[in-house]
């Protein structure tokens, strides 16, 4: 086992190297023809009808990314030896195109996630929304320094140029794969943050959980929770319940593969751990949090509850009152549907 520091980038990398008992090649392409199809599969079944972000459109540059990595695995595997203007291509370059994708994969978790939550702080109390022309446009002028940062970041660390020039003595059969510990800080702090908030609500999220219908709104199935409220007004301590129903009601799955994860010590590569899933995951959970933060300045709009494709915490602000619903059993109840 040996790492590699890349100091002028804030990134640890660990990585082994294990004989494969197939081409290292071919492993790389199937690994990334599945992940191009799930980045696909998500963008597809994502909600259109939601405000333009800086995260959609890391996320679509994202899935851009992954595919032109496919073609350029597909074609010097289908070929194995050619040269292109001047340059020869064999299939060391697989892994070595793969192995700096993965380095600033790596690098990119703590500036994405950091933009993304102060995109979402300041516009999620905007009252007028700026041109979604100009909006857009600063959106991609953003990714594209961020990408254009961590590639440079990489290829001029020189203990990293280094390290990738070494890999030319390697077989074809051994590729390292590196795994960053941006990410599996970022998750921890996630589980633990969920762990601590469902410690100081938890009386209030079986309570929730108890008392949930099934109900049909608008041809839809729903979940209807009967909650007790003194007021209307907005309470973090009331806030916080509902925040973590919806939120875990959407991507259990994933925090329940984060726990395995962390509990395991499994290193995952980057190239595979950055995914459009995961991102928009991690977007849920920014956006959970500035709604908490900020939740006295949310503008209770329709506009402001279609900032995320995934989940929707409109009615964790607002009571929810329909007259073809039958009413609360219990005085004082509110409805709320998730």
């Amino acid at each position: 086992m040996a790492a590699i520091l890349c100091e002028n980038c804030s990134g640890w990398y660990h990585y082994t190297q294990v004989n494969q008992p197939v081409d290292i090649s071919c492993m790389l392409f199937l690994i990334m023809l599945g992940k191009v199809s799930l980045n696909l599969f998500i963008l597809r079944v994502k909600q259109k009808n939601v405000k333009i972000s800086f995260m959609g459109y890391f996320c679509v540059s994202l899935a851009l990314l992954d595919f032109a990595l496919l073609m350029n695995i597909a074609f010097i595997f289908y070929f194995e030896d050619f040269a292109l203007w001047g340059v020869r291509f064999t299939k060391y370059h697989i892994c070595l195109f793969t192995q700096i994708i993965s380095l600033t994969y790596g690098i990119l978790h703590y500036p994405v996630y950091l933009v993304a939550v102060l995109d979402y702080y300041v516009s999620i109390a905007q009252t007028s929304q700026p041109p979604k022309r100009g909006q857009r446009l600063f959106y991609i002028v953003v990714v594209v320094f961020l990408w254009i940062l961590g590639f440079s970041c990489i290829l001029k660390v020189p203990a990293i140029s280094e390290e990738l020039e070494i890999q030319k003595h390697f077989s074809l059969y051994q590729c390292p794969s590196y795994a960053s510990m941006q990410s599996y800080s970022v998750s921890f702090a996630m589980l633990l943050l969920m762990g601590m908030a469902l410690l100081s609500c938890w009386k209030d999220v079986v309570m929730m959980l108890l008392s949930v219908r099934v109900i049909s709104f608008a041809g839809q199935p729903v979940l209807m929770f009967l909650y007790s409220s003194d007021d209307n007004t907005c309470c973090r301590r009331q806030l916080l319940p509902r925040l973590l129903i919806c939120f875990l009601g959407t991507w259990a799955p994933f925090v329940l593969l984060q726990i395995i994860v962390l509990s395991l010590g499994a290193q995952i590569p980057a190239y595979m751990e950055m995914n459009v899933p995961w991102l928009y995951f991690i977007n849920s959970f920014l956006i959970a949090v500035v709604y908490w933060c900020r939740c006295h300045d949310v503008e209770l709009t329709e506009e402001t509850w279609s900032t995320d494709p995934f989940v929707s915490w409109k009615f964790c602000f607002t009571p929810f009152n329909n007259e073809n619903t039958e009413p609360a059993e219990k005085p004082g109840t509110v409805i709320v549907i998730c």
